[in-house]
C-alpha cells in the first residue's frame, strides 16, 4: 500500500524517511483552524486530521499522514508568525520560559475508512534571549514556517533543554508514530 505524507515541510519529510519507510509527498490543500474550543492538543489533533482526510479523500489506495504542531505557552497558542514583527514578539514571550510543544498526527487509509489520530506533548524550557539574540535567531532561520518562530534544530541556540520528544519539537513525533505504523503493518522492520 502507498504511503504519503500530507505535508509540505521538509523537516517532517527528513524524520519520516529516517524510518526507511518509502513515501510521497502529497501537501494537503485544507484550511488550519487557530483556535479550538476544547484544548490546544484538540487543535493540533483537529488540524492534523483536516490534512490528512483532505489528502485521503483523494487517494483511496494509501495511508496518508497527517501533522499539525503548535507551540504553548501557558493558554496562548503559538502558530507560525505572520511576519518578523509577530515573529519577535512570540520569540520574546518564549524567552526564558517553559513551554509545550504538541503535534498532533493522524494516520487514514481507504478513504478514511481506517482512522487513528494521537497527540505528543514535550515540555520545552527556553533559555532567556536579549534583542541582540532574538535578531541574531532571526537573520539565520527562516521563522515564518515555523510554529512559535523557531526551530530546535537550526540557528543559534535558543532551547536549553526539553523533556520528551525531540523529533516531536522538530514536527513529527517518531517513536509514536513508529509504534502506530507497526501497529498497522506499514512498519515491520523496525
Amino acid at each position: 500500500m502507498r504511503l504519503i505524507l500530507a505535508s509540505a515541510s521538509p523537516r517532517r519529510a527528513e524524520l519520516l524517511g529516517s524510518l526507511g519507510l518509502r513515501f510521497e509527498i502529497i501537501p494537503s490543500d485544507a484550511v488550519e483552524h487557530d483556535a479550538h474550543p476544547v484544548s490546544p492538543g484538540e487543535l493540533a489533533l483537529h488540524n492534523a486530521q483536516l490534512k490528512a482526510r483532505d489528502v485521503a479523500a483523494r487517494h483511496q489506495d494509501a495511508w496518508v499522514i497527517g501533522a499539525d504542531t503548535i507551540v504553548v505557552l501557558g493558554e496562548t497558542v503559538f502558530g507560525k508568525p505572520r511576519d518578523p514583527g509577530e515573529a519577535r514578539r512570540m520569540l520574546r514571550r518564549l524567552s526564558g520560559h517553559n513551554h509545550r510543544v504538541i503535534t498532533g498526527v493522524c494516520l487514514i487509509s481507504r478513504g478514511g475508512a481506517d482512522e487513528r489520530s494521537f497527540a505528543v506533548e514535550t515540555t520545552v524550557r527556553f533559555r532567556a534571549l536579549g534583542d541582540a539574540d532574538i535578531e541574531g535567531y532571526l537573520a539565520a532561520v527562516n521563522v515564518l514556517d515555523k510554529a512559535g518562530a523557531y526551530a530546535i534544530q537550526e540557528g543559534p541556540p535558543v532551547v536549553a533543554g526539553i523533556e520528551g520528544s525531540y523529533s516531536n519539537v522538530v514536527g513529527l513525533p517518531l517513536e509514536r508514530l513508529a509504534e502506530e505504523l507497526r501497529g498497522l503493518g506499514v512498519l515491520n522492520s523496525l
